[in-house]
């Protein structure tokens, strides 16, 4: 039988730990960078520590350029793209949350130069994945971009970030539960390839939330190691498949969905932790468990609790199949008539 090749490109090093942020610049040394570093952040967190990431680097005698990014548009990629093309970077280090790590990554992938991951916050698992949500770009979904060679997560740093950026991380974890059921139900029913070990370690990042809820709740740099580390396996799952498959579901669907139709009105790994329970639910799973330890560790269980209206949530059921039509879950060719979704959010309890 012939298989396709299947290139796995992984991070080189990953380091966690309080005040790692300083080994940024013998990291650049170990990989044998030389000359121009471009940083690609946010406003407020080159306020609070992109500048000394900035002057720290130039200190080792490098040429450092800084592009500041508001959102992740077309129209801020392209703006990031022109400095990338005029600076001519030997590497790109995104330095904050979502945005700037995906601004980061995107570029870096094409010019073909290596990327370095200096998350902020830990809010999803963007921080270390091979994929980015650039909108404008025709998909509201993730598209491929440049693996991490290097992920630095200074705990320290992180624990600055407000508390519900981190539960969001959390709720992003919990929703490998089902998204690992929709692609081994494609599997069965479509033939869609499925990697048993790509499988097994998303479920694994899912596990290590479910377990550690009490310490999680806690908050602290313990709780952040913990997210830190699942949110970085479930980035590896995902570079191991060569696609979000182990890390996205019918649950990112439903998100994706609910993002259209009410403007993106919570976290994504608040939107996802919910869809995580009402879709637990349709694969005949315990989705009681999942909506007592998203509660247990602090994340919204209710539209209510997430201000949003419940025909929103009935809306993106009932529309979440069309995001993406190629990719099979539970939903089904034809997704969830409207008496369908709203009995599926009243007997979770997500909406009343």
């Amino acid at each position: 039988m012939y298989l396709r090749p299947h290139i796995i490109e992984l991070p080189k090093k990953v380091i966690v730990g309080s005040g790692v942020i300083s080994k940024i610049p013998d990291v650049l040394k170990e990989l044998n960078i030389k000359g121009k570093v471009l940083i690609v952040t946010g406003p407020n967190v080159y306020n609070i520590v992109g500048k000394d990431v900035e002057y720290q680097i130039q200190d080792h005698g490098y040429d450092v350029q800084v592009v500041i990014v508001r959102d992740s548009t077309i129209n801020t990629l392209r703006h990031v793209r022109e400095v990338a093309k005029e600076v001519k970077p030997n590497i790109v280090i995104g330095v904050g949350g979502g945005k700037s790590i995906d601004m980061a990554k995107y570029v870096a992938y094409e010019i073909g130069k290596l990327f370095i991951s200096v998350p902020t916050s830990a809010s999803h698992d963007g921080i270390a994945s091979p994929f980015a949500s650039i909108r404008g770009l025709g998909t509201i979904t993730s598209v491929k971009a440049r693996t991490p060679a290097v992920i630095i997560a200074d705990t320290a740093v992180i624990a600055k970030a407000p508390r519900r950026l981190l539960l969001a991380g959390g709720g992003d974890l919990i929703a490998k539960l089902t998204a690992v059921l929709d692609w081994r139900l494609a599997h069965r029913l479509r033939g869609e390839y499925y990697g048993d070990y790509a499988a097994s370690l998303a479920l694994l990042s899912a596990k290590h939330v479910m377990t550690f809820a009490d310490i999680i709740a806690k908050g602290g740099e313990g709780a952040i190691r913990i997210v830190v580390e699942g949110l970085i396996s479930s980035s590896v799952a995902m570079c191991i498949a060569g696609s979000t498959r182990p890390a996205s579901g019918s649950e990112h669907l439903f998100s994706h969905a609910l993002d259209v139709v009410a403007n993106y009105p919570a976290l994504h790994g608040e939107q996802v932790a919910l869809g995580t329970i009402m879709m637990s639910y349709l694969h005949g799973k315990n989705w009681r468990r999942v909506k007592r330890v998203m509660r247990k560790v602090g994340l919204p269980v209710t539209a209510k609790e997430l201000g949003i209206p419940d025909i929103k949530i009935i809306e993106a059921l009932t529309k979440a199949h069309k995001i993406r039509p190629e990719r099979y879950t539970i939903l089904g060719d034809r997704g969830l008539t409207w008496e369908a979704a709203e009995k599926l959010a009243k007997v979770t309890g997500v909406i009343d």
